[in-house]
């Protein structure tokens, strides 16, 4: 057996440069090309091993088995302390190496996480997954975790984290298909940001590619992967794509002609690893090659990225300098990061209402615990496998003692009827087939009825606690302990016919059946053949519910979403509101106990504005891991077991709408043209970003700069006073906001530009201070096409949330005096307004451009500078079909008088333009400009003016 070579590649005292060049030179083409994938082959003749891409890493290790379960990030999110956040994803990286060091070939270093799209829209199914709707915040706290995972060793990384999912990612419906218009000031000031601190940090070493079209162009195509992401870090960041996204752009998406052309595309573009088919990867990367569509200098390009990370897992040096390498899986659960958790579900608690004295929890008191969440921890598609779970009865039963705590569900137990007799499930373990039986009154006959909103319920059966659900060959058998795999085979859609219900199974979209054997199965195709089916109550679980709240000192109703279930990742929320029955529920407790509590715990925001209005106290937490019941029970209690003080100490990192009426489409991707987020939204939210209560109370007083005026460049040092004015020591979080008073765009309502934390004793003062820096006032000027900090006067404000504004002053900042426009070239993407527009792409590879989606629609550009007069303009435009027409009007789009019309003749593929020009009149001073398209179907990349 001949030794494997060792050359420079080998020496750990070289430059990291030096031994990627090394190793690459001493590759094969093909070896080179086996890099390219998820999973990469070994090289025995070098002594290089196997490594693979992509451990989930979220909140915890997942899908490896039992491991330490944090809560959800927006959990993490939501305690608003970067340090904390840090100290969870070292818990995590440390655990992803011991089980590394337990498997080596099964368990990678390279973890994807953290998730760092900004959470525009509360109705998006993998809201869970992100930190904060404010970019700035979501940066700090994706910075905080990937420095946890990555390590503080200038040398070596614990793992390697990865960013996802770059760019404009917030929807999952059609996710692959959709488009995400990114004008570039949302580019630059909301979808950027997020992801350059983590990456220009260092902190994260990788980003994952997302899976839908920005401005037309498919993620994984972008020209922000060159041009932006590696401008952050000096071109040494790893790109991966996501889940068989390369075959979309040949495939669904229909952007490339053949599989070869996309991939090769990709890898043009920045994509340097595929995760997909591994034999139909490289046959295509091999084709590419072979075509020409590729040269080995691009292999190599995304080869080096590959193995610069590589380098740094230290897979080539010695165990010994590592500091990471001898982590054992002895750590996975350990007791320290079980502690960590109750810490971290702790923090994440948000206080959003509390009157009357109700919170903290008297210890003497009686406590029903009612509600579906009340009794029980769920874990979310990114979630590890539970070690064990402290549910909020257990938590407060520890504390409180048995006798003192009562639960009930509220779920109302029913019976299913069909003329033939009643429908039974099997009472062992494993359940049994769905069947129609005699008519029957026992466990096997009822069936509890869980309501998770959207029209979507599960069945739970009486007799062995097992959910029902539709197997692979439609037959529904009750034998799953929750909801949990990728496709959700146990929800379905009650249908009502007359005085009975028919059952559609939402995964199949196929309607339950009872076959000539009894055996119910989701084989119908509609709801005409399908069993109709009469719902006998058993036991009605909320007036259980009730009657247990009614003798209880205190009520308190768990509610929320199951993560598995609705809203999730493939599946948007359709709307705000609580699921029906879950309302009922707590309406009916509230009846029976004035002195009742929502405890929500959910992966997003809810529309409880009737709560809000009839409730002394409302808590809301991320479903928090396997503590998430001793630490909601600290923070009902306010104390700890050993009688510390705990008090909710989290802040909303999202506003909480009062309905989804007050919400854009969920795909319109334009904060700044739709209002939308804290940062535009003109109306009153339910509870602003920022909210969150404590136990005591905080007073904000006299509010100082280091200076009133300042230049680009400097930095500014802001102060305030704060006293904790209660009776209990406390934390506050100082928020720190600014408003740019007048500009010549349109400008934030607030922006966050900063916090502190702070504890305090009763009567006990403190000076909080915050560096501002003047650069960060900057916004993307469209005119300019760069950020630019405009001469303005600013609001700064101290705050308990972005809404409770507790003091200000004033900032001038001597700026840029910001130029109008000039009649000169002007590209339609960076259009100061639209109507029925949408972005598109200008070329297959880079370049924006407008393409007109309904009749009628218009652009925008304000107080263009015509100076003396131009009497020509001329434009790139394109149309299908029998040509278009675009109007070029003045001042106003519908009556304004028409300076000019193009003639666009038909052009023959999408990224074909036609050069056109007419006269233009009337054009002089200034003016606003407007391009109009009576028909769809029209595309515009520029104008231009110039003499006839």
């Amino acid at each position: 057996m001949t030794e494997p070579v060792r050359g420079t590649f080998q020496d750990p005292g070289r430059p990291l440069s030096d031994r990627v060049t090394d190793l690459l030179a001493r590759l094969t083409l093909p070896e080179k090309v086996a890099l390219l994938h998820q999973h990469q082959a070994p090289v025995p003749r070098l002594g290089v091993g196997p490594f693979r891409t992509g451990t989930e890493a979220l909140h915890g290790v997942a899908w490896l088995g039992a491991a330490t379960v944090f809560p959800q990030a927006v959990g993490l999110g939501s305690s608003w302390d970067p340090e904390l956040v840090r100290r969870v994803g070292a818990a995590v990286g440390d655990e992803v190496r011991g089980l590394h060091h337990k498997d080596p070939a099964g368990v990678g270093l390279n973890v994807w996480a953290p998730v760092v799209n900004p959470l525009r829209d509360p109705r998006w199914g993998r809201n869970e997954e992100g930190y904060a709707e404010d970019p700035w915040l979501t940066g700090v706290l994706g910075t905080a975790y990937a420095r946890g995972l990555r390590g503080d060793d200038p040398r070596y990384l614990r793992t390697a984290p990865t960013l996802k999912h770059f760019l404009g990612y917030n929807n999952e419906t059609d996710r692959h298909l959709t488009s995400s218009d990114l004008p570039p000031r949302v580019l630059h000031e909301y979808e950027l940001p997020a992801f350059r601190e983590p990456v220009a940090t260092g902190a994260a070493v990788a980003v994952m590619a997302s899976y839908n079209l920005v401005n037309g162009r498919p993620a994984h195509l972008s020209p922000l992967l060159g041009d932006e992401l590696r401008s952050w870090t000096g071109d040494d960041v790893l790109v991966v794509g996501d889940a068989f996204a390369g075959s979309n752009l040949a495939g669904d998406q229909h952007y490339l002609s053949d599989h070869a052309a996309g991939f090769a595309a990709a890898l043009r573009a920045g994509v340097d690893c595929f995760t997909e088919d591994a034999e139909a990867t490289l046959g295509r990367l091999h084709e590419a090659l072979e075509r020409g569509l590729l040269a080995e200098s691009d292999v190599d390009n995304a080869a080096r990225h590959i193995l610069a990370v590589r380098f740094r897992l230290g897979e080539f040096d010695p165990e010994e300098p590592n500091p990471y390498a001898a982590t054992t899986a002895a750590v996975v659960n350990c007791v320290e990061h079980q502690r960590l958790a109750r810490e971290a579900a702790r923090a994440s608690v948000v206080l959003l209402k509390n009157s009357d004295a109700v919170l903290p929890l008297a210890p003497d008191r009686t406590v029903a615990v009612l509600g579906p969440l009340g009794d029980t921890v769920l874990a979310d598609w990114y979630s590890g496998t539970l070690p064990y779970a402290v549910t909020l009865r257990a938590g407060l039963a520890e504390r409180l003692g048995d006798d003192a705590v009562r639960t009930a569900e509220g779920v109302d137990r029913v019976r299913l009827r069909t003329p033939g007799g009643t429908v039974l499930g099997g009472d062992g373990p494993d359940g049994a087939a769905l069947r129609v039986g005699e008519p029957a009154t026992g466990p096997a006959a009822g069936f509890d009825l869980l309501d998770w909103g959207g029209g979507t319920i599960t069945l739970r059966c009486a007799a062995n606690r097992r959910y029902v659900r539709a197997d692979e060959s439609g037959t529904l058998v009750n034998d799953r302990a929750e909801p949990g795999e990728w496709v959700v085979r146990e929800t379905f859609e009650p249908v009502r016919q007359g005085d009975a219900v028919v059952l559609r199974h939402l995964a199949s979209n196929r309607y339950v059946a009872a076959g000539p054997d009894g055996v119910l199965r989701a084989d119908a195709a509609g709801p005409d053949t399908a069993t109709a089916f009469t719902l006998e109550l058993a036991e009605d679980g909320v007036a259980a519910a009730a009657a247990l709240a009614r003798d209880a000192d205190v009520a308190l109703v768990v509610l929320g979403n199951h993560p598995m279930v609705a809203g999730r990742e493939t599946e948007d929320r359709l709307d705000l509101a609580l699921p029906p029955r879950q309302e009922a529920l707590l309406r009916a407790v509230r009846a029976a106990n004035p002195r009742t509590v929502l405890v929500l715990t959910s992966s997003y925001p809810y529309a409880v504005g009737w709560a809000q209005e009839h409730l002394p106290a409302l808590l809301w937490s991320a479903h928090g891991g396997q503590e998430f019941g001793a630490a909601l029970a600290d923070v009902l209690l306010g104390e700890t077991a050993e009688g510390e003080p705990v008090e909710p100490t989290g802040r909303l990192p999202q506003t909480w709408y009062r309905g989804a009426d007050e919400l854009p489409d969920l795909l319109d991707y334009d904060i700044i043209g739709s209002d939308a987020t804290y940062l535009y939204f003109r109306g009153v939210p339910l509870y602003p970003f920022g909210h969150g209560l404590g136990y005591t109370r905080f007073a904000h007083s006299d509010l100082r700069l280091s200076a009133a005026e300042a230049e680009p460049g400097a930095e500014v040092l802001i102060s305030v006073d704060v006293v904790n004015t209660g009776d209990r020591t406390g934390t506050e979080v100082v928020q720190f906001y600014t408003r740019q008073r007048r500009s010549r765009d349109k400008q934030p309502l607030r922006q966050l530009r900063g916090f502190r934390r702070v504890r305090l004793a009763p009567g006990e003062r403190a000076t909080v201070t915050l560096p501002l820096r003047v650069d960060d006032l900057a916004f993307f000027d469209v005119v300019q096409d760069r950020p630019v900090v405009e001469r303005a006067r600013h609001s700064v404000l101290a705050a308990r949330s972005c809404t409770d504004l507790t003091a200000s002053t004033t900032l001038t900042v001597h700026g840029e005096e910001l130029p109008g426009r000039r009649a000169a070239g002007l590209r339609a993407a960076s259009r100061d307004g639209e109507y029925g527009t949408a972005l598109t792409d200008e070329g297959p590879e880079r370049g924006d451009a407008v393409v007109a989606v309904r009749d009628g629609a218009w652009l925008a550009f304000g107080r263009v500078d015509f100076g003396a007069g131009t009497d020509r303009i001329t434009a790139a435009a394109a149309a299908a079909g029998p040509g278009a027409r675009i109007e070029v009007r003045l001042d106003e789009p519908l009556s304004g008088p028409v300076a000019a019309v193009f003639d666009v003749p038909a052009t023959a593929g999408r990224h074909d333009w036609a050069e056109v020009a007419a006269p233009l009149t009337g054009a002089t001073g200034r003016r606003d400009l407007y391009l109009v398209f009576p028909t769809a179907g029209a595309r515009l990349s520029r104008v231009g003016f110039g003499a006839g």
